[in-house]
């Protein structure tokens, strides 16, 4: 019989005082979020940074012994929100300001076994010059902290981010593309099905096809709610994933709508329905 690797889901959270750029379902102390998502039947809880001292590793560290739960990834989309921070900019100090930043969340991604993602903090093309440009520098950035991110014990994961909030490195095959152009084979890549939705002829198909460059999958319905209240099939979705024996894990990053408890409650119990 072929046992299909049980699919392990964590949800997004953030410390209190996040940005209102950070897509998470919780804003809440550590100590009160990480409870109540483990009770829901959440794996684990991907936590959106702007930098280390945001959080105290060994109280994390106690509270997730306490709850069974693990943190696969750190996301680092308040890097880019705080002052339009990102690795494509002209300016070389806001590059630095970016690179400084994602060091830190580095250090705590190695501390606790996590990955850590690249979305937004690329940055963009317009207005910091010629696609040429902006790719060397962005790759410049990656190669840089990819090499701290191995001494750490951890790895980047690069998601491709619709055209209408990023405008290079939309689709799965362009980030891939943009990896094998600059021998980046550290780094995976991280599909986010709300974005996908935009940029991909067909989500399943695009997930089957980079299935070995994969590295983490973020989860929401098309209107970012929680899933099953879109149009989204997660059935079918779910199905490519065990064809091809998916066994990373998977973030849920939604809007906390109607409200938090409710939204997080609601996708856990729909996609334990296929997985």
């Amino acid at each position: 019989m072929d046992h299909q690797p049980k699919l392990r889901f964590a949800l997004t959270v953030a410390t209190p005082g996040a940005l209102p750029s950070a897509f998470v379902v919780y804003r809440l102390p550590l100590s009160e979020a990480l409870p109540k998502i483990a009770d829901m039947g959440y794996d684990g809880v991907e936590l959106a940074l702007l930098d280390r001292s945001q959080i105290n590793i060994t109280e994390l560290r106690h509270l997730l012994t306490n709850t069974g739960l693990c943190v696969p990834v750190v996301s680092t989309g308040q890097v880019f929100a705080a002052g339009n921070c990102s690795f494509a900019s002209a300016d070389s100090d806001v590059r630095a300001k970016a690179e400084r930043l994602f060091e830190g969340l580095i250090e705590i991604a190695g501390e606790l076994g996590a990955a850590i993602n690249v979305g937004r903090v690329r940055g963009s093309i317009g207005p910091n010059g010629s696609r040429t440009d902006v790719e060397a520098r962005v790759a410049d950035s990656l190669n840089r902290l990819g090499e701290q991110a191995r001494k750490a014990g951890t790895y980047i994961i690069l998601e491709p981010v619709n055209r209408y909030e990023i405008d290079f490195l939309n689709s799965c095959e362009e980030a891939v593309d943009f990896l094998n152009r600059y021998r980046m084979d550290s780094i995976r890549i991280m599909p986010d099905l709300f974005h996908m939705n935009i940029e991909e002829a067909s989500i399943e198909g695009s997930l089957m096809r980079w299935a070995d460059r994969i590295g983490y999958i973020h989860f929401a319905d098309s209107n970012r709610h929680f899933p099953g209240d879109g149009h989204l099939d997660f059935s079918r979705i779910i199905a490519a994933l065990h064809a091809v024996h998916y066994s990373n894990w998977i973030g849920v990053e939604i809007l906390p709508h109607p409200d938090p408890d409710t939204a997080a409650e609601r996708a856990i119990r729909y996609l334990r329905r296929f997985a």
